[in-house]
């Protein structure tokens, strides 16, 4: 049988911005959570559900829906997931109740699978050469997705309300499902005839024949945690009373994200040249420098970019390296193996989010940034010890 075709150059582009669609969405409700509380009449206790129950039913879907793609076609997965999320949306944008909101936002975690799927599909029809570059780009258009929608979504919904956020969003992912099926070139082999819950179950096996795959997603597991644990420690700390800032302070700051967006791609290029497992671990390195720059630096506003920056210049790097370690393993595993990778990556964002409240609540700022650098020491460490262990 014939090898796929190689995408072309539009292609790539065009799914990346198909990744910052899809990705977006669950971003959206962060900036305006408190007036959508409003509009429903509950209690922030009550609308922190929309964004909990998003990330559970995100973390479920990967766990029961993407390793389907070890068996059909990512093409017709990500359509079909992407039909999902449009319908879903759609919900949350007429809704006329509170608990259909909900219904909606939950419906929509589950089938956000395309932008892990796109990763696999694109790595199929690639040189491998350029399996680093083009897994970045897709990693830059995730980035995109959600520094758009952090910045956007705020700006909308203070001129206009938050209903138009939701229907602008709605029509992008009606843009994108009608788009999909002529950027995503047909031609792969659906494979074998495995029941479904053989099909899920078998990750497990997975987990413990490729170590390296898992402890690819421990150090990704730790980045993530570091990153959401970073801004809403530093979202407490700057509008806490003894600093004084508002929250648009932080949105200006969350900008700086946009610095990934460019690096991203160079240093999936990069890591191309020298190998995933050496960059991931000069890439822990800058990081772990400047995480420990922090605390010294946050007296100030100006000494705080340069920790962000230097932050958010490396860290997708991790994770592009991190996928880079399996991507290049037999087509017939990669969606599994990359479940097994994000699934890990999000207990981590999971804990991160819990442990960073509760360290600050009890030591503050201080204490979240000296958790901090143990945290990324021992990522490096784990990047050190995976560079040794593949050398």
């Amino acid at each position: 049988m014939t090898s796929p075709a190689l995408m072309t150059r539009s292609q790539q582009y065009f799914l990346a911005i198909a990744a910052a669609v899809v990705t977006a969405n669950a971003y959206y409700i962060h900036p305006i959570i408190g007036e959508v509380a409003d509009y429903f009449g509950v209690s922030e206790a009550r609308i922190g559900l929309v964004p909990a129950l998003n990330q559970l039913a995100l973390a479920l879907g990967i766990l029961l829906l993407l390793p389907l793609g070890d068996r059909y076609s990512n093409r017709r997965l990500t359509i079909a997931f992407t039909v999902g999320q449009t319908v879903s949306l759609g919900v949350m944008t007429v809704a006329g109740t509170f608990g259909q909101f909900l219904a909606g936002s939950t419906a929509l975690g589950f089938f956000t699978i395309a932008p892990y799927l796109l990763p696999a599909y694109a790595s199929k029809r690639v040189a491998p050469e350029r399996l680093g570059q083009v897994t970045a780009l897709l990693t830059a258009g995730v980035i995109l997705g959600i520094l758009i929608a952090r910045v956007g979504a705020g700006w909308i919904a203070e001129h206009y309300g938050w209903r138009l956020v939701y229907w602008i969003a709605t029509g992008l992912m009606i843009s994108v499902t009608i788009a999909l099926p002529y950027l995503m070139e047909g031609g792969e082999r659906e494979r074998g005839k495995a029941r479904y819950w053989s099909l899920v179950g078998s990750v497990f096996p997975l987990a413990r024949q490729h170590r390296d795959v898992v402890l690819s997603g421990a150090i990704q597991a730790l980045n993530f945690a570091q990153f959401i644990a970073l801004w809403l420690a530093l979202a407490l700390y700057l509008t806490s009373p003894e600093v004084g800032y508002g929250t648009d302070t932080v949105g200006y700051l969350a900008a700086i994200a946009a610095v990934s967006i460019f690096s991203t791609p160079r240093l999936g290029r990069w890591a191309d040249v020298v190998g995933a497992r050496k960059a991931r671990l000069v890439f822990a390195g800058i990081q772990l420098i400047g995480i420990a720059l922090f605390y010294p630096l946050s007296g100030s506003l100006w000494g705080l970019i340069v920790p962000l920056v230097l932050v958010n210049l490396v860290g997708p790097g991790i994770d592009v390296t991190g996928r880079m370690t399996f991507l290049s393993l037999a087509t017939d595993l990669r969606t599994r193996l990359t479940t097994i990778y994000i699934v890990l990556m999000f207990v981590g964002g999971g804990i991160g989010s819990i442990t960073a409240t509760a360290i600050y609540d009890t030591f503050g700022w201080g204490g979240v940034c000296l958790a901090l650098v143990i945290s990324s020491a021992v990522l490096t460490a784990l990047a050190a010890y995976s560079f040794r262990k593949n050398r």
